[in-house]
């Protein structure tokens, strides 16, 4: 058996999870798992994860790195199942895994591929326990990004996603202190074969001039922003330690519809923060429709050990519940109505290995069986089946 890397989590560990397969592929009976523990119940699904590679390949030697195997160490380490722990900071590092050197990876069999330019974080979210699980802020270089993307290109990826921990924060550690407008422009002009350029969650505050103009009217950047809001009551953000305010983000989202108004925006939310009473939740609740968000992550708090949330008064886990499920019923409905108004409209859209596709805006959309992956094709939508366009 090849090596077999399982994947959690972001968009960055998919990304990582891409270079590690192609550094282990001559790698016999191995099996990584690549945790997350943003969250208890992304903990959870880790040593869920862990307990069926196990089961299903009992002789295998299992490993698993990613940020439950930094935050959780001692925990996942005492797991029967797992035969050992690669630091996080050194998981695409062939010495830490015995593996012989190689060369750049190519792009997997995908037609969107996920390239990390950025890893950790430098801020105090007060809930967060990334920055224990990845470190401080680091950016990669504008030219070996630039030579990944053309490599992929070459390939055949008809899409590339920027990742990051804290994307925005790309090149606040790089000579000249570039900011990631500077990224977006550079990697347009290397790769002028690209079709399509998404990015990954964006703290709003950090969104540069040139990055927002590039947002806003680069037909090549994809019309679809993921905004970290996680909250749409100003003491909640300020308890959260987050650096921008419900007014903030109506003006952001704002801006962006005026200029490009068939821009899609998609956010982070956090249901149930400390302290959170019905005034604070209604205030997050609304703030759905009031930036139309139509793709929503909503996560129920859950405390983490060693953050200053952790010790706040807590809301009860059942209110949590309860308002999560309002915050996703609030999602859908702003989703379904989105959908309906693009029924008829032209879209472009990237088809994938799975009969489906998304559209610019990411909208999901059935596709005719035996539609080619990878091929952009214009799609006229008639209806919507099963949350999808089609």
């Amino acid at each position: 058996m090849n090596a077999e890397v399982i994947s959690l989590g972001c968009r960055l560990n998919l990304a990582e999870s891409d270079a590690m397969r192609a550094m282990l592929a001559a790698e016999q009976g191995l099996i990584v798992v690549n945790s997350c523990a943003v969250t208890a119940e992304a903990l959870r699904q880790t040593r869920q994860a862990i307990r069926r590679a196990r089961r299903n390949n009992p002789e295998a030697r299992l490993i698993v790195t990613g940020c439950a195997a930094e935050i959780e160490r001692d925990a996942i380490a005492a797991m029967p199942e797992v035969d050992g722990l690669i630091a996080n900071a050194a998981k695409l590092d062939p010495r830490a895994w015995n593996a012989a050197p190689t060369a750049p990876a190519r792009a997997p069999n995908h037609t969107r591929a996920f390239v990390g330019v950025q890893n950790g974080c430098d801020h105090a979210c007060t809930f967060c326990v990334i920055p224990q699980g990845r470190g401080p802020s680091i950016s990669r270089p504008i030219a070996p990004v630039c030579a990944e993307i053309a490599r992929l290109v070459d390939d055949g990826v008809a899409e590339v996603v920027l990742t990051g921990v804290d994307l925005t924060s790309w090149g606040h550690d790089l000579p000249g202190a570039p900011r990631l407008g500077a990224l977006v422009a550079a990697i347009l002009v290397a790769a002028p074969g690209l079709p399509r350029l998404r990015l990954s969650s964006l703290d709003g505050v950090e969104i540069d001039a040139q990055l927002f103009e590039m947002l806003a009217a680069e037909a090549r950047v994809m019309p679809h922003v993921h905004l970290s809001l996680q909250h749409g009551d100003d003491l909640i953000l300020k308890r959260m330690k987050r650096r921008h305010s419900r007014a903030d983000a109506l003006a952001l989202v704002g801006a962006l519809k005026a200029k490009r108004p068939e821009i899609a925006i998609g956010a982070d939310l956090i249901a149930g923060f400390p302290t959170e009473d019905g005034a604070a939740h209604v205030a997050n609740l609304s703030l759905i429709a009031e930036c139309g968000i139509v793709h929503g992550h909503i996560f129920p708090y859950s405390p983490r050990a060693n953050t200053p949330a952790a010790r706040m008064p807590q809301v009860t886990r059942p209110v949590i519940a309860a308002r999560a499920a309002e915050l996703r019923d609030a999602v859908a409905e702003a989703r379904a109505t989105w959908l309906t108004s693009l029924i008829g409209t032209p879209l472009s859209v990237l088809a994938e290995r799975t009969g489906t596709g998304h559209a610019a805006n990411f909208a999901g959309v059935a596709l005719p069986e035996g539609t080619p992956p990878g091929r952009i094709l214009t799609v006229t939508p008639t209806q919507i089946t099963e949350g999808m366009l089609a």
